[in-house]
């Protein structure tokens, strides 16, 4: 395997238990942060907080790993918690998978946690995000709302991303 230094990612391989462990550890953490951000009204649709350990999952381990967290962390809220609602489930799941993908894309160009990367794959997969889900949906509006509204979980995503990726590769 790599030689991992301080700001590696890596890109484990679906046959890797690695890619299991580090899925499952990041679902739970996209079922308990929402738990927590729920607590405030409207706290889900200002944090945005299924996507954050999705990002890290798929900017940190890889594409496989990435896909894991991104399907399993909403149907996991959906089926145990009811949120998100099931009528926003193909959006959030859309979007999920749009971020897994842009976050391996944006870590294998950089090949180290880099604050450019992450914030390019945050932007790309809302940029993406927001036509699917006007398409899905039918409303500028309510597309737009992540950006609108959700700001400040998409700068949580950016910075707190990279934090808890840090973190990571510093117990590693």
């Amino acid at each position: 395997m790599n030689t991992i230094k301080k700001t590696a990612v890596m890109s484990l391989p679906v046959s890797d238990k690695r890619t299991y462990v580090w899925s499952a550890v990041f679902v739970m953490c996209n079922i308990a942060l929402p738990q927590l951000c729920h607590l405030v009204p409207g706290g889900g649709l200002v944090w945005l907080p299924v996507y954050l350990f999705t990002l890290v999952a798929a900017y940190k381990f890889g594409l496989a790993a990435g896909l894991l967290t991104a399907i399993l962390s909403p149907l996991a809220n959906n089926l145990g918690f009811g949120m998100p609602p099931a009528e926003m489930l193909p959006v959030i799941l859309c979007k999920s998978v749009l971020l897994a993908i842009a976050a391996s894309y944006f870590a294998n160009r950089a090949g180290r946690v880099a604050l450019w990367a992450v914030a390019a794959a945050v932007v790309a997969y809302q940029a993406a995000g927001t036509l699917v889900e006007w398409g899905i949906t039918g409303s500028l509006s309510a597309a737009l709302q992540d950006i609108r509204v959700g700001w400040p979980g998409l700068l949580t995503q950016i910075f707190g991303g990279c934090l808890v990726m840090r973190l990571i590769n510093s117990k590693q």
